[in-house]
């Protein structure tokens, strides 16, 4: 007696598996595609302070836009505009599942309350450093369509943003770190001399 049933229902199983692995294996390749739009340690632009914006303009939602979607097949949670080498002061995120973005922000209150964790950065592959950031702040700026926002976050939302604003400062997590982990960090970042090349 042979139950065709179930082997069908293997069959739909192994289908549906072999459909989950070549997501996987998109997504992948979108994440490392994503990344390599990103500059990445070593590019100048990283370490350049982003300019104020005069306008929110149908260009800058554009961009904004394009960030955004990078940031997400990127498979990051914030990104700003100096690690796409535009100098210019705005970054987007996901605060809550929600994607936004800020213009020629400005955090206005941190708690004096602080908390050590590891941070990774689109623009350091493989790197993670323990930053000490305020646990909560208040942030305001321009949204894409130039209207005032201020947002009261708390972790993880407060931290993401503390990071990116760093970056329009040119600042990066390996300035922010301890001694230690930044010597580390570095180790990895700087390309390994090839043996017997010349």
């Amino acid at each position: 007696m042979h139950d065709h049933d179930h082997d069908h229902e293997h069959e739909q199983e192994h289908a549906e598996h072999e459909h989950e692995h070549e997501l996987e294996l998109e997504r992948e390749a979108r994440r490392l595609i994503a990344l390599s739009r990103i500059r990445q340690y070593g590019d100048p632009a990283l370490r350049m302070r982003g300019r104020e914006v005069e306008e929110v303009d149908d260009d800058l939602r554009r961009l904004a836009e394009r960030m955004t979607d990078l940031m997400h097949e990127a498979q990051g949670v914030g990104l700003a505009a100096t690690q796409v080498g535009v100098l210019r002061r705005l970054f987007v995120f996901v605060d809550e599942g929600e994607d936004r973005v800020l213009v020629n922000p400005v955090i206005t209150k941190r708690s004096k309350a602080t908390e050590v964790e590891d941070e990774g950065c689109l623009s350091l592959r493989e790197v993670l450093v323990p930053v000490d950031r305020a646990i909560e702040v208040t942030i305001e700026g321009l949204d894409e369509n130039g209207e005032r926002v201020e947002l009261e976050l708390k972790l993880p939302s407060a931290r993401v943003v503390q990071h990116e604003l760093d970056h329009l400062d040119g600042v990066l997590i390996i300035d922010r770190t301890d001694d230690e982990s930044r010597r580390g960090a570095l180790a990895r970042l700087r390309p390994q001399p090839v043996l017997g090349a010349r």
